[in-house]
């Protein structure tokens, strides 16, 4: 690539799209930006220091939020005050609050600010970690409101079956009929609660669709390069 460029992933809960996302940055030695643990992270800072009913008192608190995002695919950490939160925003406690958080609208624009400092600055000669090579951002509202100008947008998609099936091994280590209901509900909750503040089932004009229902993890990297590689073609006819 001869200018930087973002890449921006949205999909709905059990898509893949973390995963992915870091593969095709670590492919490409890109930035990478989990929104999604920006939110989690929100969340955690909210439960420590503000009332999580008050919206008032969370948005105040995710504004003063001392908050680092490792931009590194190989190891994205997240930190909250200087200390390493990385494994604690992935905890149930966490999972079950995060839409509360996530559907305070001064929250969104808050992180959605942040968000795009990130994603401008990778994309410059300031870069923290990409050199000005550029970024891969993912997470809800990126392909719409956060980054509707990036240079490559994928909403990755799959099917509910197939959504459950690897949220479940990823949360339980199995995909049997057991581990599968025992992951339904956080899945499909999450979902519709997101569902209520923004879009991430269906493709907004220009964003490319992929569908991995059916492909394994390496076969869906390779189907989001290709739409990378075909934007940079398109680029540089145009």
């Amino acid at each position: 690539m001869t200018s930087p460029v973002v890449v921006a992933i949205d999909g709905p809960s059990g898509s893949g799209k973390s995963s992915v996302s870091k593969a095709v940055a670590a492919r490409l030695g890109l930035a990478y930006l989990d929104t999604g643990a920006m939110y989690r992270a929100a969340t955690v800072w909210s439960m420590e220091t503000a009332d999580l009913d008050d919206a008032a008192s969370v948005a105040a608190a995710v504004r003063a939020m001392p908050l680092v995002m490792g931009l590194d695919p190989a190891a994205p950490g997240v930190e909250l005050d200087g200390r390493d939160v990385a494994v604690t925003i992935r905890t149930t406690q966490v999972t079950t609050a995060v839409s509360k958080v996530a559907s305070n609208l001064d929250v969104r624009a808050e992180l959605k600010r942040l968000q795009r400092e990130i994603i401008d600055q990778e994309s410059s000669a300031q870069a923290v970690f990409s050199g000005g090579r550029g970024i891969v951002a993912e997470g809800r509202d990126i392909t719409t409101v956060v980054a509707p100008d990036a240079d490559v947008r994928v909403l990755l998609t799959a099917s509910e079956e197939a959504r459950l099936r690897r949220r479940s091994l990823e949360v339980h280590g199995a995909a049997d009929a057991t581990a599968v209901d025992a992951t339904r509900d956080q899945v499909l909750r999450r979902d519709q609660d997101d569902a209520k503040v923004t879009q991430f089932h269906v493709a907004a004009d220009g964003v490319a669709t992929v569908d991995s229902s059916d492909l394994d993890f390496e076969q869906t990297v390779d189907a989001v390069l290709a739409v990378v590689a075909q934007a940079e073609t398109a680029g540089s006819r145009a």
